[in-house]
């Protein structure tokens, strides 16, 4: 932070300038003034000796009014461009003392209103995570310097999963579902944390959560191998089936748990009695096929001379109707634009959040200072765009300022 610190002084230089350069100017004013007033008193003096004379009788009376023109005269002159209005004198003290108090009390309202832990954690946002201890501390950071950022607080409760810390997990996604709403896909992530963090306890509570997700998307893919969990904890085997088949067919025909989960089924048929070559499962609805967009991005010329090449730009697409996390991201940089890159699934933020599990998406491109994917300065953003059928090239142009 040493540039903004250099540049806080220069700005304090200033302020300074401004409040010392009036005592030097009272300094001149006040030499000034002093001048003026012996003059005059010269000028009483001189007339009072002529008087004096007059009165003895050395002075004629046209002598006398000659002598007392020209000691006016005389004073005329030496006053001559000293018409400086007088100015109230507050003395060296009270300006010496603003001096002090200004740089002191401009510092103390900073770090009351300032936003130092922003530029810090922006600096840092700029850099390559070394650990995942580190990317946490630094989500962390931002949730306190951004707490109104859902998206920040999302892949907060992410990365306290992922470490198996479900209890800060649940905290994570309830401020999440507070910012963003009940969407189906944030309840079941917060349902799911809430039951490892209370040790697979299930309750009316996470019922009412996985019921609210799948009202709002039959599909919803945490909330359907929850609920097939907890069925299976509580010897419920039929409803873990249940659960479990459906899940199997929300899931892309290439997803990896596919497998985990139709061994969940066939454990859950051994303990119901069935033979083990019963059929396991329907055979569940053809898959959508993996999508993949081409997209150009560019910067608008007048866009262009407010950036540096080094500010990061990421691109992003968004469901039209779902999660309000991005499903898919790739972070470039102003010195790479204009770019075409690849958008798809081999993209995904999440393997059960893909460009084809939904139909349409709107691409977003944004551009950021401080390395911050959740905001930046200048945004551009596509309509509606299918994901079914060919898909054709998109261009994307960032080409206004994003509003707070």
């Amino acid at each position: 932070m040493t540039d903004f610190w250099i540049a806080a002084g220069a700005l304090l230089l200033v302020a300074l300038a401004f409040l010392l350069l009036p005592i030097l100017r009272g300094r001149r004013a006040q030499a000034e003034e002093d001048r003026t007033a012996l003059n005059v008193a010269l000028y009483e003096e001189r007339l009072a000796e002529l008087a004096a004379q007059h009165a003895a009788g050395t002075l004629s009376a046209e002598q006398m009014d000659a002598g007392r023109a020209d000691a006016a005269r005389e004073l005329l002159e030496d006053t001559e461009g000293s018409d400086t209005p007088r100015v109230a004198r507050l003395g060296r003290s009270a300006p010496l003392v603003a001096a002090v108090l200004v740089p002191l009390i401009g510092y103390g309202l900073y770090l009351h209103w300032g936003s130092s832990d922003k530029l810090e954690l922006a600096r840092q946002f700029s850099e390559q995570p070394r650990t995942i201890e580190e990317m946490t501390a630094r989500l962390e950071q931002a949730v306190q310097a951004q707490p109104d950022s859902a998206e920040a607080w999302y892949f907060l409760g992410r990365t306290y999963m992922n470490q198996e810390r479900p209890a800060d997990a649940a905290k994570a996604f309830e401020r999440v579902v507070a910012l963003a709403g009940r969407q189906p896909e944030l309840l079941g992530q917060w349902a799911q944390a809430l039951y490892f963090a209370r040790d697979r306890q299930w309750s009316a509570e996470l019922q009412t959560l996985t019921d609210d997700a799948l009202k709002g998307d039959p599909e919803e893919v945490t909330s359907l191998g929850l609920l097939g969990i907890a069925a299976f904890e509580e010897k419920r085997y039929q409803d873990a089936v249940r659960f479990w088949e459906q899940l199997v067919a929300a899931l892309p025909e290439e997803d990896p748990s596919r497998e985990a989960i139709r061994g969940g089924i066939a454990r859950a048929r051994e303990q119901l009695g069935e033979p083990a070559g019963a059929p396991q499962e329907q055979q569940p609805a053809a898959e959508p096929a993996a999508v993949t967009l081409q997209v150009d991005v560019a910067l608008d010329p007048q866009v262009a001379k407010d950036v540096s090449p080094e500010d990061s730009v990421f691109v992003f697409a968004r469901a039209v109707s779902g999660p309000a996390i991005p499903l898919a991201a790739k972070r470039l940089t102003v010195a790479d634009l204009p770019a075409s890159i690849s958008l798809g699934d081999a993209d995904a933020m999440m393997p059960s959040l893909k460009l084809s599990s939904f139909g349409q998406v709107t691409l977003v491109a944004r551009v950021s200072r401080e390395g911050n994917a959740t905001k930046g300065e200048w945004v551009g953003q596509s309509q509606a765009l299918e994901t079914t059928g060919d898909q054709t090239r998109v261009s994307l142009v960032i080409d206004r300022a994003e509003t707070p």
